[in-house]
């Protein structure tokens, strides 16, 4: 099966602090890789690092067999990403902020806003502005963002983070169809075993910066 994904030894110190220690791993297509740890065991500076956001002190890091280095800015064209903390413009409504990813993306469809909006479930919120949406309704304004341009590979940073029972349920029902049925990629983080491994296919788990573990999620039955 193609591999999407790769790094080989990635580390990454922030003073006296090893926040990723020669971390090894790789995704396939279609997969959906959960990437498990708990709060500070360097999930966040691992996906950081695959987007190119900060470089990592040794190591290297490919999507779809290319090494990611800053500058390399056609790697992101096939890229939806999410971080743990979602960013927007404030004083703006989702629909504004939909909008302008649009246009930064150069997607031509102007029905894109609209699409993303229904599927996210968002319909109620569209004019509403981002900094009064819920933690639960800031993270889908997130996902909105990082499926607008239907990218073929996804990097989630906890994704249901803030989301009810109900959300979490759609985002992984969402997710499962873009992996089953449009052969998307899916790397996703997380701190909760119950959630992740009920719909990853494969879980790694870093703990205090090292990959410690990888298994099938059939192996947790």
């Amino acid at each position: 099966m193609e591999e999407v994904i790769r790094t080989e030894r990635l580390s990454k110190s922030y003073g006296d602090v090893k926040a990723v220690s020669e971390i090894s791993l790789n995704v396939r297509k279609g997969e959906i890789y959960g990437f498990l740890g708990l709060n500070g065991a360097g999930k966040t500076t691992t996906i950081r690092m695959l987007l190119g956001m900060i470089n990592p002190e040794s190591g290297k890091a490919y999507i779809d067999g290319n090494e990611i280095k800053r500058g390399k800015n056609g790697l992101w064209d096939k890229v939806g990403y999410l971080l743990e903390v979602p960013y927007s413009y404030p004083e703006l409504t989702v629909r504004e902020n939909l909008e302008i990813v649009r246009r930064l993306r150069i997607i031509r469809d102007a029905g894109a806003v609209d699409s993303v909006i229904k599927k996210l479930s968002l319909n109620s919120y569209s004019n509403r502005k981002a900094r009064n949406l819920s933690l639960g309704n800031k993270q889908r304004l997130g996902l909105a963002k990082a499926l607008m341009h239907n990218p073929d590979i996804l990097i989630l940073d906890e994704p249901a983070n803030g989301l009810d029972p109900a959300g979490i349920l759609e985002i992984r029902e969402l997710l499962t169809d873009l992996a089953t049925n449009y052969g998307v990629t899916v790397f996703i983080s997380s701190h909760i075993l119950g959630e992740i491994s009920k719909f990853s296919t494969r879980i790694g788990i870093i703990h205090n910066g090292r990959l410690i573990q990888e298994l099938n999620t059939p192996q947790l039955e």
